[in-house]
């Protein structure tokens, strides 16, 4: 595979490395990904991202040692692989909510405890995992309706430490990292780095999709060995209102209807690299170091 998946290079910029002992400058995109190094005292150049090794050969030139030498030393990074799929690896099988429907089978109230927290109104940490249940479920069935329309989607992919990833589509339109809020009956108000429901206080949820993200994209381009570009989208159901700011041009903000939009996207990804793409997102060992 020799395209980028969808990502655009403008330019790389060369910065000073800062270990002691090591005098190597670094190639890095605009923001601030590293795709290459040389070392000025071996000569050396290592390719982090091969994409874009021909790019940074040029740009490192200048710094070499040995400028006239055409055959620098080039120390490629060396991809992972993946074992052979499983059913319990098959990430594929996961429902949406799976993740929060295990908290729930596992550490959620019984019967005696559901009674009481009804007698006495008592809201508990189970009703909002069982929101959550109900929105992930919703935005779920939204996704799976783009199948026909060449799109895959996965559900509650685990991360390290007990969280997960709610939902991740992969396309002709490129690749969506969503994640889910159900506030039923409530106004909403996304900024460009927190997000306010019913004028209460901040919630990390813009800082926290476009970390997941980033999470995806190191995962999806540490398997394949080239650039991959995941949109984050922040999807949210059940609200009275839904607002965002003018400025927050890097995630996307919608309500579950929204999604049926994606449908008729194309340009970004062949079918082959769409079912490359999935083949990998679908494999838990994928995400044990995400």
């Amino acid at each position: 595979m020799t395209r980028s998946w969808g990502a655009r290079v403008d330019e790389l910029r060369i910065v000073e490395g800062n270990q002691p002992g090591r005098d190597r400058v670094f190639a890095v995109l605009p923001d601030g990904v590293a795709v290459a190094w040389l070392d000025r005292t071996t000569d050396e150049v290592k390719i982090l991202r091969e994409e874009y090794g021909p790019a940074a050969l040029e740009a490192l030139a200048p710094y070499r040692t040995h400028p006239s030498d055409d055959l620098p030393k080039v120390q490629r990074a060396q991809r992972p692989l993946l074992p052979p799929l499983t059913p319990d690896l098959d990430l594929a099988r996961n429902r949406a909510g799976e993740l929060l429907r295990e908290k729930l089978a596992s550490e959620g109230p019984n019967p005696f405890e559901r009674f009481l927290s009804w007698v006495l109104r008592r809201d508990s940490e189970w009703d909002s995992w069982r929101v959550g249940l109900t929105g992930e479920r919703r935005v779920g069935r939204e996704l799976e309706r783009l199948s026909g329309q060449g799109w895959r989607a996965l559900h509650s992919i685990p991360l390290p430490n007990s969280v997960d990833i709610d939902h991740l589509l992969i396309g002709p339109g490129g690749v969506f990292n969503i994640n889910t809020k159900n506030h039923p009956g409530k106004s909403v108000w996304v900024g460009n780095d927190s997000a306010r429901v019913n004028h209460g206080p901040w919630q990390p949820y813009t800082r926290k999709v476009r970390a997941e993200a980033r999470r995806v994209q190191r995962v999806l381009e540490s398997y394949t060995g080239t650039a991959v570009q995941v949109q984050p989208v922040l999807v949210f159901v059940g609200v009275s209102d839904l607002e965002s700011a003018s400025a927050l041009t890097d995630v996307r903000v919608w309500e579950p209807r929204k999604i049926a939009t994606l449908g008729p996207m194309s340009g970004r990804l062949s079918p082959e690299e769409i079912e490359t793409l999935y083949a990998i997102a679908r494999h838990r060992s994928a995400w044990l170091e995400a």
